[in-house]
């Protein structure tokens, strides 16, 4: 069994849901190299988050980031406001869907189902990018 971790950037975004599979396996090629093993994406922020979703409509993305906003709105009455409207809804959209994802990898690839994809929520209406830290063990082919 071997292990690799990897710091990897996605490029910033305004707010919404981003299918970003392609993005982070281009960043991660060690993948291909594993038989068997599992994967651990962890982004190192607090108003955004990740996600396994619909891969193919893109509509799914924009009702995605629709839902969230009915569900934690800018409109309730937060105290912490020193970075904007958008900060504390950030923080509990975050805490709800959540920074963390673990993948199977099964003969170089994640083991997804044929219609799943990493998507990154971003939660604040200006990013400058978030960092994911990718963890793998597995054995080598």
């Amino acid at each position: 069994m071997s292990w690799f971790q990897q710091e990897i950037r996605l490029r910033a975004r305004s707010k919404g849901c981003y299918l970003v599979h392609n993005e982070i396996i281009e960043q991660v090629p060690q993948i291909k190299n594993i038989k068997i093993g599992m994967a651990n994406f962890f982004l190192q922020h607090t108003s955004a988050s990740l996600m396994i979703n619909e891969n193919c409509d893109p509509d799914v993305r924009e009702d995605m980031d629709m839902g969230l906003d009915k569900i934690v709105p800018e409109t309730f009455p937060y105290i912490h406001t020193d970075e904007g409207p958008d900060d504390m809804p950030g923080h509990l959209k975050s805490g709800i869907v959540g920074v963390s994802l673990n993948i199977p990898i099964t003969n170089g690839r994640l083991n997804l189902g044929t219609w799943q994809g990493i998507y990154l929520c971003e939660h604040r209406i200006h990013s400058s990018g978030r960092k994911v830290v990718v963890t793998i063990q597995g054995q080598a082919k």
